[in-house]
């Protein structure tokens, strides 16, 4: 239990290390409901139709930044990747602000109420 929560306190520290310039604009493509949370620890697209290149391009650069510090945590810490993964994602999801957008344990879009 130790090591699972010291992994979610690295990730979530790791998480805030993203680049402030790579997580601009996203705060508001995640309140449009244009990006979300995936249950996979990963941001996903909801909307694709109204996704910009420039939204997409941070998307992805914060996802390869998650994926970067999901395996050096789960290195450090002798779980799988997707453990880690998975571990931030349930936190994410259930932090998410009020209208934002994340996926169920089904994979399916909901917006937090």
């Amino acid at each position: 239990m130790k090591r699972i929560i010291s992994t979610l306190a690295g990730l979530f520290l790791a998480l805030s290390l993203v680049p402030a310039q790579a997580q601009e604009g996203l705060e508001q493509a995640k309140a449009d409901c244009i990006i979300g949370e995936r249950i996979d620890g990963y941001l996903g697209v909801v909307a694709g139709e109204n996704a910009d290149a420039a939204t997409l391009r941070r998307m992805r650069e914060v996802n390869q930044k998650r994926a970067a510090a999901y395996e050096g945590l789960a290195n450090r810490n002798g779980v799988t990747v997707q453990a880690a993964a998975k571990a931030t994602a349930e936190r994410l999801i259930n932090s998410a602000p009020s209208g934002n957008c994340v996926q169920n344990a089904a994979g399916e879009w909901i917006e937090v109420p």
